[in-house]
């Protein structure tokens, strides 16, 4: 089952179709994810306050006028050392391939990083007269002025960026000039995917990454990252005079690497992940615009990094 929008919209039979396809890069947590959020218009991607959230390629689709934009959410660039890190790492490099256009998203307040650095040494390589470069100074809502400034002008120095923006993503600031751009240069083809597809990404996945999101929201220090949520089972019901839209059972399991960990997911009593299963279900139903009736499971396994059928699941490459 694919991402839908609410509604499709059909182009002018007389006008030519384009599409553009940008790669969504930076380091972590510089807010790529709610770039690519606020720019379809359709949650796409999860979003937490905490680094390396993304972990896999996720593709956001939207329409406009006779442009469809595809947009590639991509990891963040970090220092790898479990094999998840390499994965993850190695997908993100891969989001430029077959790119039209790439964003380099910088957080403002950390500026030009070691790592921004590195994704800045890749796109020079990409870049050619059919290959846009931008960068997208993110978070200007955080900042004085006079240090937008003093970054924008520093990363034109470089005279890598074909543009330089600058955005809230969070806030939606600055997000239609993105847009504008990207159409005033998208090349005349064929849509890539149907209009009325929001995003790529399957929905049993698309509900194991919600349930993950609240994870990540509700857990500290190292657990997050030693976690995977898996969808087992779904079952989609028929409608009934109480469920007009139908309703789906949904099975999941939450895999950890320690029994330590198990405890704490499941909290005093069961209490965190009743809350985790409750905001999960209320957001899933949203999505699905039907009821949802969500079981949540916790499992140790221990050396799930090294189980290749994990990573399969995550839309991941397994690393050799």
């Amino acid at each position: 089952m694919r991402m839908k929008k609410d509604a499709a919209r059909t182009p002018s039979e007389t006008a030519t179709s384009r599409c553009i396809v940008t790669a969504v890069m930076g380091p972590t947590n510089a807010g790529k994810s709610t770039l690519v959020n606020a720019l379809t218009g359709s949650k796409i991607s999860i979003v937490t306050p905490k680094v390396q959230t993304t972990r896999s390629r996720v593709i956001g689709l939207t329409v406009q006028d006779n442009t469809q934009f595809v947009f590639i959410d991509t990891p963040g660039i970090f220092a790898p050392k479990r094999k998840l890190d390499k994965a993850m790492v190695k997908a993100a490099w891969e989001g430029l391939d077959g790119a039209d256009a790439a964003l380099l998203v910088i957080d403002v307040q950390r500026g030009i990083c070691e790592f921004c650095e590195m994704v800045m040494d890749a796109l020079t390589r990409f870049k050619s007269e059919d290959r846009l470069v931008s960068a997208v100074i993110n978070k200007v809502d955080t900042v004085p002025p006079d240090r937008l400034l003093i970054l924008a002008s520093e990363l034109g120095k470089r005279h890598l960026f074909d543009e330089i923006f600058m955005v809230s993503a969070l806030k939606n600031d600055g997000v239609d000039a993105i847009m504008s751009y990207l159409a005033q240069r998208a090349p005349e083809m064929p849509f890539l995917y149907p209009e009325d597809q929001a995003g790529t990404m399957p929905m049993r996945q698309f509900a194991a990454e919600i349930t993950r999101e609240k994870l990540f929201l509700a857990l500290h220090q190292e657990i997050p990252y030693g976690l995977v949520v898996e969808t087992e089972q779904w079952e989609d019901r028929d409608k009934t005079e109480k469920d007009p839209n139908g309703s789906a059972k949904i099975q999941q399991v939450i895999y950890v690497e320690r029994e330590s960990h198990k405890k704490m997911v499941i909290g005093a009593g069961g209490a965190l992940l009743k809350r985790i299963g409750e905001t999960s279900r209320r957001e899933l139903e949203k999505h699905l615009s039907m009821r949802v009736h969500l079981f949540l499971f916790v499992k140790v396994r221990e050396q799930w990094q090294d189980d290749r059928e994990r990573y399969v699941n995550m839309g991941l490459e397994f690393p050799e």
